[in-house]
């Protein structure tokens, strides 16, 4: 596997303005060089750190919740298996074992780590392992996603607005927000996309749309769309760990990468709508 496919994967899971946070815990140092000289060929990925027993390796595990560890099985203060029962196993970084003896690996693996390097490991041996730590990443967080998402349009929401009126070539039209699908923002312009209708397009920032239906169901899920809730049909994942709203109408509406961390928040409203149940859609996984 070449370097370029692991970088590929790492950006299919990290948001594009930050990195995967990775620590390295050996107490060799030339351990540690063999291991930070690989990871420097990975422009998705930044260490965080280097330790060299595990007392000091597990503060800074929780405080600074990095993403990948790649932990030694045999180093001071307490090991590694150990500093592995200390971390809650549905919260814990992906954890990477290294080691020079092979018989810590059914320890290792009944304590559900990533994978388990076999020192002396080769580059490739190396990245197959980060390949599989940069999976569990974008698996997790593509189920938490969807769970959060689901359980947001089941909530029942606020107060609805009854009617949204907009302003076309000196008219005044009267929308219900039930109608609206979506709204498109286009530079200083919106356009309204309605159910069973033409769609309006009208000079209104989709910024000043979002504050006169913050009272339904709709959700901000990029810079450039606005979503009624109540007309989401799928949501889709595809290879790269990107998520796509599929609406009633069938039209694909992107939700933007830098977003997603912040989706609790977008979806805090909720919707009352039962109509259409939602169904997390997932594609394919990637093959290492």
């Amino acid at each position: 596997m070449s370097c370029d496919s692991i970088a590929q994967r790492s950006e299919a899971v990290a948001n594009p303005m930050t990195k995967l946070s990775v620590l390295i815990v050996d107490d060799e140092i030339l351990a540690r060089e063999r291991v930070r000289s690989f990871l420097r060929t990975e422009p998705s990925v930044e260490i965080g750190g280097e330790f060299g027993d595990g007392i000091a390796a597990l503060e800074a595990i929780r405080q600074q919740a990095p993403d990948i560890v790649f932990l030694d099985v045999q180093i001071p203060g307490i090991d590694g298996l150990k500093v592995l029962a200390e971390l809650p196993a549905d919260s814990r970084p992906s954890i990477i074992l290294v080691t020079a003896y092979d018989r810590y690996a059914v320890g290792a693996f009944a304590a559900k780590v990533v994978d388990y390097l076999l020192k002396p490991f080769d580059r490739e041996r190396f990245q197959l392992a980060l390949s599989r730590a940069i999976d569990e990443i974008r698996t997790r967080r593509a189920d938490d996603l969807e769970k959060r998402i689901e359980q947001a349009l089941t909530i029942a929401s606020a107060r609805q607005l009854e009617r949204l009126v907009v302003r076309i070539d000196g008219r005044q039209i009267f929308l219900k927000p039930d109608d609206i699908e979506w709204v498109e923002a286009e530079h200083n312009y919106s356009t309204i996309h309605l159910a069973g209708a033409k769609p309006l397009l009208i000079r209104e920032l989709i910024s000043s749309i979002e504050k006169r239906l913050s009272a339904s169901c709709f959700l901000r899920v990029s810079r450039s769309a606005l979503v009624n809730a109540d007309h989401v049909r799928e949501l889709h994942t595809n290879d790269s760990g990107d998520h796509v709203i599929l609406l009633r109408n069938g039209t694909h509406v992107p939700i933007s990468r830098h977003l997603r961390g912040h989706l609790v928040e977008l979806l805090r409203l909720g919707c009352t709508s039962s109509r259409v149940p939602f169904r997390p859609v997932h594609s394919a996984p990637m093959r290492p």
